[in-house]
């Protein structure tokens, strides 16, 4: 039976409403909004996610060989926090590190929620933007120190936006002890990923 032209009309009109609304609700999906977060981002300005670390971000540490480096931290910055975010905290790890046990190369926390970022250096120096714990060697920071000949070694990088004030937390936490004061605190979490062999 032939399809008539006002039924073809209402057919095709009947698809392009459908469409509209599922491309409305994909975006609905995918998008967002600030202060929410779904849209929280960590950036290393100039660098790709999964990005090679030059040798001057590398660890220094004259008991390990493995730590050739200046110890420069990498300039970070972060975007759209979760609503209601009073402070952030952050830590980076080699997951790898000592054989599958992990390293904690870097704690800090009390960053206030109208920072927005580190410059470079900033995370590896005494700064007042932010609260500095203690890594697994019981110092503040620390640049990627993997053994020589590796593949390239993952440093995590977490920050983590809280509902505590910046001064809430006592300096010289460990990541357990941090993690463990963030319970019922943490609002949201982003992260980044640089690599570093030599």
């Amino acid at each position: 039976m032939p399809v008539t032209l006002s039924l073809q009309r209402s057919l095709r009109l009947g698809l392009l409403l459908a469409g509209a609304g599922l491309l409305s609700a994909c975006a609905g999906l995918s998008g967002s909004s600030p202060g929410t977060a779904t849209g929280f981002t960590l950036s290393s300005p100039g660098r790709a996610d999964n990005a090679m670390l030059a040798q001057p971000y590398a660890g220094k540490n004259p008991k390990n060989p493995n730590c050739v480096g200046e110890n420069l931290s990498p300039a970070l910055a972060w975007t759209r926090a979760p609503a209601g975010t009073r402070s952030f905290a952050i830590v980076m790890d080699d997951q790898a590190g000592r054989a599958g046990l992990g390293v904690n190369h870097w704690t800090a926390y009390g960053i206030a929620a109208s920072v927005t970022g580190l410059a470079e250096g900033e995370a590896s120096a005494p700064s007042s933007k932010l609260v500095m714990g203690k890594n697994t060697l019981d110092m503040s920071y620390l640049g990627p120190c993997p053994p020589r000949g590796n593949a390239p070694q993952h440093y995590v990088y977490t920050l983590i936006a809280t509902s505590l004030a910046p001064d809430a937390l006592p300096p010289g936490l460990s990541k357990a002890e941090l993690m463990e004061a963030l319970k019922g605190k943490a609002l949201g979490a982003a992260s980044l990923v640089l690599r570093y062999a030599h």
